[in-house]
């Protein structure tokens, strides 16, 4: 589906929706139901697609529901200035007006930005409304005409998109003589004159979004409004200060972490490799939030679901990709980047979120960091806690079986037809944190929500939200997306022999290689911080075996195989790209029996998900292993093997089958990520707020051959803006200096981050961090 703006076409989608019940085709509203409604369109609302190759018309709402259903938080509804009492909005009597505006006027409305930004922890967001979180009480000041009198009756009135209905909650009345109002609660705070300081405090469970408001006047005769003002505008965020918002976090320091840090670490390479690239989240840029707003429109969801973080997360995970509903990021791997920008060159979430919601078109590229990334922006701009997640050695369970299935020919050479799942080195997604009330007691908490393209769920690529807590538990059968988030964490690894007849026959289990460690950053600081433990427990410990809801066993798919007296383990030290390096194999005899060994050794250059790319080694390994002794055997590997076919990805994966003489089977595997040099940066003196600095990105080429088609980024939360700089060559021992002048925009602690790629180089970083003085 491709999105259109600014066309209204009468042939309109009505393919279904990334979440079940959230979307239907009579969100899709012609031009002919809008000429005395009021509404203003958002455009975002007419697509064009081909359904089976057939146009097919537009359904209207008509016999599902009496008005459009309102999902788009861009259209406001023009409330008239004065309706009288058992009429209807338009019905205006320009004679009881005149005859009952004299006794009350509102003058001004002032919506104490400044001081009520600072309560709720807002003042970072660069925006001129007024942004605020629920369940937390924010002031306003209005200026009548006059004193107020015992006997006037005024309201604050709050609504969000199209068609607001009380019963909704997307028009919140707020009444401040006594009467009874809404799940919004008013008072009075001050009385100064003609000028009234009141205090409003919004349902903890309020819809999230941006609202319009105005002061009505109650009259005999009717109620009087204040003309549309954007400057009385307001968003509404969730609030992980409340007690009572169900994403309450019970500690400032996690909030300030989960909620308010505008950069991090994602954690990429492999578990015993780790690397680190640092990331600017930038929820608090200008136009961020407008973008996250966008990205809830773009997918029609409708406002009255827009206060629950289930929802919300639910349905971004489907829209931060682009698979099936031209969602913010196309996902690539094929290294083939020529139509957009590399995934490895984006140093942030800002111009990503920026460009889709500028261009209405899905940004390219994207991996799962950078989904990871985006996602975590979104989430914490919104206001629910969250954060990136690595999981080293992370499952691709591709048939849903929980298991993952490695297959190999009878010589012992890997089946790479035929293997369908996937051990990715790494895999990057986040945490939301949040109450689950739809799942038994204990099971809120950190939920995992991951917005890369893997598998569908319920027919759309998305996952999540799974609570932590039951994947632990093995508890796989309760919403959302628990047995395939299990699998990742958690699954065996069957190694499995295919006949020349297609029989697949299971030789080896390997149950610790998925999941092998799984990191986040640290609260307060840049380092790693192990939570493997909320995951999984230790091998051997029951409770990490799934069961449903219903306690049943669901690992008989996981074969029993005899057991061997045979292991084998490959080791190797950290190796430097176009470096020869030895491959120590140790095989370790458990028995009293001699053993004689003959093993297949395959080399690969590989993606980081577990794909391979180009074979460059395949050697025969004879050994004969005396009883209760481990024997090693090296293994030369030279450059010259693998840099011809080398990605810029830098991975070697290699895998070790074997059979022993008593036809005891093995096999183990190992990835390399080879390491890479770093950039440098520099900025000429401490920057100034307005003034102008230079920042200095250096590399020096420190390879035999030449890197060709460079690219270069660079970017600076509050001091540079995302610049990407673009070298045709770059020779072996040269090294390239880019300059580029800025004016820092905000005083405070910022990062600066930069990247290069090319076709033979990747992951290439360099980060500094600068404090911008007045």
């Amino acid at each position: 589906m491709r999105n259109y703006l600014g066309f209204i076409n009468p042939w309109l989608d009505v393919c279904g929706s990334p979440l079940e019940c959230l979307r239907d085709s009579s969100s899709f509203i012609s031009s002919s139901e809008q000429p005395n409604s009021g509404v203003r369109t958002c455009y975002c609302h007419f697509t064009m697609s081909i359904v089976n190759t057939v146009l097919v018309p537009a359904v209207t709402h008509a016999g599902r529901y009496s008005t459009p259903r309102p999902r788009c938080n861009a259209e406001f509804h023009h409330m008239q200035e004065f309706v009288p009492f058992g009429g209807k909005e338009g019905e205006e009597d320009p004679t009881l007006v005149s005859d009952d505006i004299s006794s009350l006027n509102v003058v001004t409305v002032d919506m104490l930005q400044q001081s009520n930004k600072v309560e709720h922890q807002t003042a970072m967001y660069d925006s001129p409304e007024l942004i605020i979180r629920r369940g937390q009480e924010f002031f306003v000041s209005v200026t009548f005409n006059r004193p107020l009198s015992p006997t006037d009756k005024f309201q604050l009135e709050f609504m969000i998109g199209a068609n607001p209905t009380v019963s909704k909650e997307s028009m919140i009345v707020v009444p401040f003589d006594g009467s009874p109002g809404g799940s919004w609660t008013g008072r009075r705070v001050n009385e100064q004159g003609a000028m009234v300081t009141l205090g409003i405090t919004p349902n903890p469970k309020a819809l999230v979004g941006k609202f319009q408001s105005c002061v009505a006047i109650l009259i005999p005769s009717g109620i009087i409004r204040t003309k549309r003002d954007p400057s009385t505008d307001l968003y509404l965020l969730f609030n992980a200060w409340c007690p009572d918002d169900e994403v309450f976090l019970n500690n400032d320091t996690d909030r300030k972490e989960y909620v308010l840090n505008d950069h991090g670490v994602i954690y990429q390479g492999d578990a015993d490799a780790m690397s680190n690239r640092m990331w600017l989240y930038g929820q608090f840029e200008h136009g961020v939030l407008d973008a996250c707003i966008y990205i809830l429109d773009a997918c029609n969801m409708p406002i009255d679901n827009r206060g629950s973080s289930i929802y919300i997360t639910r349905q971004a995970s489907a829209m931060i990709n682009s698979e099936d509903d031209d969602g913010v990021i196309v996902g690539r791997w094929d290294e083939d980047y020529s139509l957009g920008t590399s995934p490895t060159l984006w140093t942030g979430s800002t111009q990503i979120l920026l460009k889709y919601a500028s261009t209405r078109t899905p940004v390219r590229y994207g991996q799962c960091w950078v989904f990871a990334g985006v996602f975590n922006s979104f989430l914490r701009c919104l206001g629910i806690p969250s954060r990136v997640i690595t999981n080293y050695g992370s499952a691709h369970d591709n048939d849903g079986n929980m298991k993952i299935d490695l297959i190999f020919l009878p010589d012992g050479q890997p089946d790479h037809f035929n293997t369908r799942d996937s051990i990715w080195n790494f895999h990057c997604w986040n945490e939301a944190y949040m109450s689950r009330s739809d799942l038994p007691a204990g099971l809120g908490g950190w939920q995992v929500v991951d917005a890369t393209p893997q598998e569908t769920s319920s027919g759309y690529f998305r996952c999540g939200p799974a609570s932590v807590k039951a994947v632990k538990e093995g508890q796989v059968s309760y919403p959302f997306d628990m047995k395939f988030v299990f699998a990742e964490v958690a699954s065996y690894v069957v190694f499995q022999k295919r006949d020349k007849s297609g029989v697949l026959t299971p030789f080896h289990t390997d149950k610790t290689s998925v999941g092998k460690l799984i990191l986040t950053k640290s609260v307060g600081s840049d380092a790693p911080a192990d939570i493997t433990n909320t995951y999984k427990n230790p091998v051997g410990i029951s409770n990490d075996e799934p069961t449903s809801v219903l306690g049943e066993d669901l690992e008989s798919d996981n074969p029993e195989l005899p057991g061997t007296t045979v292991t084998a383990s490959i080791l190797v030290n950290q190796v430097q790209l176009e470096q020869d390096f030895t491959l120590v194999i140790e095989f370790t005899n458990l028995g009293g029996v001699e053993l004689k060994i003959q093993a297949n050794l395959s080399g690969s250059v590989a993606f980081y998900t577990g794909v391979p790319s180009e074979k460059f080694k395949d050697e025969n390994v004879d050994v004969t292993v005396s009883p209760y002794t481990t024997e090693r055997v090296l293994v030369n590997v030279l450059a010259v093997e693998y840099m011809p076919n080398i990605n810029s990805q830098s991975i070697l994966s290699f895998t070790l089958v074997g059979r022993t003489t008593d036809n005891q089977d093995f096999a183990t595997a190992k990835v390399l990520t080879l390491q890479v040099p770093t950039l440098s940066i520099e900025v000429s003196e401490p920057p100034h707020l307005g003034q102008v600095t230079y920042v200095t990105v250096s590399f020096t080429n420190p390879f035999t051959f030449s890197l060709d088609d460079v690219s270069i980024s660079c970017e600076g939360s509050g001091l540079l803006d995302f610049k990407i700089k673009q070298y045709s060559v770059i020779a072996p021992n040269d090294t390239i200096t880019w300059v580029e002048s800025c004016y820092p925009k905000q005083t405070g602690k910022s990062r600066l981050c930069a990247f290069l790629d090319c076709n033979k180089l990747s992951r290439v970083s360099g980060i500094l961090d600068v404090l911008i003085l007045p």
